[in-house]
């Protein structure tokens, strides 16, 4: 078997909640020695803010890591974790932007005993300007980044998403920035400081809808499940539940007519073109909906596939994973806790011909893996019982 792709890289991983982790699990399933420093019981205010440790959450972002938990209040617990970052290629942190500053672990600070080291800040609005100070949560992000006012029905109000877009894709957003970073390292020898931020993350993810408004000046509206712009792209009713149909172009526009026997619709004026489509779509779905009742969600997304028209089942999260789509893509996969057994995680969704990623251990214990680290860093079992008697470590 080919070494893991990222086994070269440490990371130092100081980050909480979601959109960090999200990052750094990136490099820890691709076989990076990730450190997750944490603080002991007691000194962090916010230490619960991502949720019990044994809870599906917490495990599912915090596998392939080593803990150490080091006090970073104290001066013995920072020149720890300065002694650490000599050795590491990456530090990610997702605190309020002064915190950094205020350890003496900014970029700055870090580039001058490591001028390799590349620092991911991932915050609520960035590192600087008016709301740099602010906190920031995904739902706050979703609301000010525009996502909220162009989800659910038209004048249903503001709606969240049901997952946490801005965090997670802060995450992913963060994980890129530093993969160009490592890149450009090979070329100048020298980290840089990679930041981003749940405000910019979410505006870029409205990607189409933001562009809309960029290049015309159009105002984006809740449409439901409408697509905004190319329909019939929709939920439909069957005799059973509910499917969704994307037959936008004229070419699956006309495929779709024929498998519900309906080519009348193909021929009605309002009809006619994809701009008629989105302009009547209120009618268009109405005509769809009547079909599409004759038919079992099951039998209407055969006989659209068999048509080659873009269609599928809307699943529970049970019926997502019992998928034999799903399952073939392993798109879980199953790693041994202590505590818990056996357990199932969602599995890195990139696929590596030759060295791919892997979930070879769950989430460690609060500083499972603080006296390996420290001895690794030269500290006698000695030196090691002291730091943990005056609660410097756990």
């Amino acid at each position: 078997m080919s070494p893991a792709a990222l086994q070269k890289l440490r990371v130092l991983d100081l980050t909480r909640v979601r959109a960090g982790p999200t990052c750094v699990r990136m490099f820890a399933d691709f076989g990076a020695d990730v450190i997750k420093i944490e603080s002991p019981p007691g000194v962090d205010p916010n230490e619960n803010m991502g949720g019990p440790r044994l809870g599906s959450d917490f495990q599912n972002l915090h596998r392939n890591k080593r803990s150490i938990a080091l006090n970073l209040k104290s001066a013995e617990g920072l020149e720890i974790f300065k002694k650490l970052a000599v050795t590491a290629d990456i530090v990610v942190e997702n605190y309020r932007p002064d915190v950094k500053l205020r350890l003496g672990i900014d970029y700055e600070s870090l580039k001058k005993f490591n001028p390799r080291i590349i620092l991911a800040s991932i915050s609520g609005f960035g590192q600087d300007g008016p709301y740099a100070d602010r906190p920031g949560f995904d739902q706050i992000a979703q609301g000010m980044g525009g996502l909220m006012a162009i989800t659910g029905l038209p004048g249903q109000g503001p709606v969240r998403a049901g997952i946490a877009v801005a965090d997670s894709s802060a995450g992913l957003y963060a994980a890129l920035g530093i993969m160009v970073a490592l890149l450009e390292r090979e070329t100048s020898g020298e980290g840089q400081w990679v930041q981003t931020s749940l405000l910019q993350s979410q505006i870029a993810m409205n990607d189409f809808q933001a562009a809309r408004y960029l290049m015309s000046g159009e105002i984006p509206k809740q449409a439901g499940n409408d697509h905004p712009t190319s329909m019939p792209t929709s939920v439909y009713k069957t005799i059973d539940g509910h499917i969704n149909i994307a037959a936008s172009g004229d070419g699956s526009w006309k495929r779709l007519c024929k498998a519900i026997d309906r080519d009348d619709l193909f021929n009605d004026p309002r009809f006619d073109s994809e701009a008629n489509r989105s302009e009547n779509r209120v009618a268009l779905n109405e005509e769809i909906n009547r079909a599409s009742r004759q038919f079992t969600s099951a039998n209407l997304v055969a006989k659209l596939n068999a048509a080659g028209v873009p269609c599928g089942p809307i699943y529970s999260m049970d019926e997502v994973f019992a998928d034999p789509q799903v399952e073939h893509l392993q798109c879980a996969a199953t790693v041994a806790h202590p505590k818990l057994g056996e357990i199932k995680l969602v599995n890195q969704p990139i696929k590596l011909s030759r060295t791919p990623a892997a979930i070879n251990s769950a989430t460690p214990e609060l500083g499972q893996h603080s006296t390996a680290i420290l001895s690794e860093l030269g500290y006698t079992g000695g030196q090691i019982d002291q730091l943990r008697e005056r609660k410097i470590i756990q």
